[in-house]
């Protein structure tokens, strides 16, 4: 028998979190999605409500026209999300556990922040009335893909301006910016609807990140800058990883692809893919059936070679002792080869085709101070 599935209504599902949210509840298979969007009249938000079994509040107004709609939309359309559920309440008993999005904006007095706590308060009075599972979660700056440039997110709005070669406004370098990320803020909101408490809660989102606007600005163009010195920053963790995410997220079409310098001579072609400032860097090389490449040592500098296509022999000899030492390799069967320090070494192309090999060395080629001395094998 199938389990019947979670029906969430999702207020503001055609806007920034809505989409991701949307998303990744649709990669799981125990909900249902009922969207309420711009445009849809109350009426909808009415029968939407007697079908679902959690609500997710993410509607709002951020930059009206007409400021008034900042209280219409923000608090106006939460007065009345919560007056259905009180009546829902009312008429069955049944409680729907309701999860709101507002913003740290609160804090201040603007018409904005006022608006949104105007939204807190009446889902409190709800919670606190009725009992009913609410969770009220007060978000700083979001990021991340498909928010809107020039708009609310300065993150989108350089990440947009950066990837078109277009300038970006700094009025104070120094100013101290709060973020967090949006799959973070998805995870929160997931997870506030698994198994909801009776009662008022404050919802969390973690991590939070702090940076100024020069930092993100200055991390943001070392990006955009890599594809040219082939650096890549350390972006697997944190908020260089979300940010990068992120910047490429916006990069057009046509960027999705980039050329690299390549340099060919008799041997084959080599060419360097990426440089790390702390982790080495990925090349690749070929080699024409029969040919060479190498003959040198190393005294600190270490690579690693994986053969992807052919055949190749690398020889070994130790540059005091004279031992020596070869071994076959084939791309039939991936093993990775050693370079060691103190070691002459070469690899020759043992087949009739085409050597293609991956390389990977521990420290970025230093022109004026390359450690590597040539050395026959």
């Amino acid at each position: 028998m199938l389990q019947r599935k979670i029906s969430v209504l999702v207020t503001g599902a055609n806007g920034f979190i809505g989409k991701n949210l949307i998303i990744r509840l649709g990669e799981l298979s125990v909900y249902k999605i009922l969207p309420f969007v711009r445009g849809d009249n109350l009426e909808v938000l009415a029968d939407l409500v007697a079908k679902a079994d959690v609500v997710i509040h993410l509607a709002g107004e951020n930059r009206p026209e007409d400021e008034a709609s900042f209280h219409e939309v923000n608090a106006g359309l939460t007065f009345t999300l919560c007056d259905e559920i009180r009546k829902r309440i009312f008429n069955t008993g049944c409680k729907l556990p309701l999860v709101l999005a507002s913003s740290t904006q609160v804090r201040y007095n603007n018409k904005y922040g006022n608006s949104k706590l105007e939204a807190e308060k009446a889902v409190s009075n709800l919670a606190l009335s009725t009992a009913n599972p609410s969770v009220i979660f007060r978000l700083p700056g979001v990021f991340g893909k498909w928010c809107r440039p020039n708009y609310n997110s300065v993150v989108a709005t350089f990440c947009h301006n950066i990837t078109r070669g277009l300038p970006i406004k700094i009025n104070d370098s120094s100013t101290s910016l709060s973020l967090v990320y949006v799959d973070d803020v998805v995870s929160a909101l997931i997870s506030a609807i698994i198994s909801p408490a009776d009662g008022l809660v404050q919802g969390i989102i973690s991590p939070e990140y702090s940076i100024t606007l020069g930092e993100l600005a200055a991390q943001l163009e070392s990006f955009h800058s890599s594809r040219n010195s082939l650096l890549v920053d350390p972006v697997g963790i944190g908020l260089p990883r979300a940010l990068y995410a992120t910047y490429v997220s916006y990069l057009p079409p046509k960027e999705f692809l980039y050329s690299i310098p390549q340099y060919k001579d008799a041997r084959g072609v080599f060419v360097e893919m990426l440089k790390t400032s702390e982790c080495g860097q990925f090349s690749f090389f070929t080699a024409h059936p029969g040919i060479t490449r190498g003959g040198h040592y190393h005294h600190t500098k270490t690579e690693k070679f994986l053969v992807i296509k052919g055949r190749a022999l690398f020889r070994f000899r130790h540059i005091t002792t004279g031992e020596f030492f070869e071994v076959l390799t084939s791309g039939d069967f991936p093993q990775i080869v050693d370079t060691i320090p103190g070691w002459a070494h070469d690899i020759t192309n043992m087949g009739d085709d085409e050597l293609l090999v991956m390389l990977w060395a521990n420290e970025i080629f230093d022109r004026d101070n390359p450690d590597t001395f040539n050395a026959k094998v």
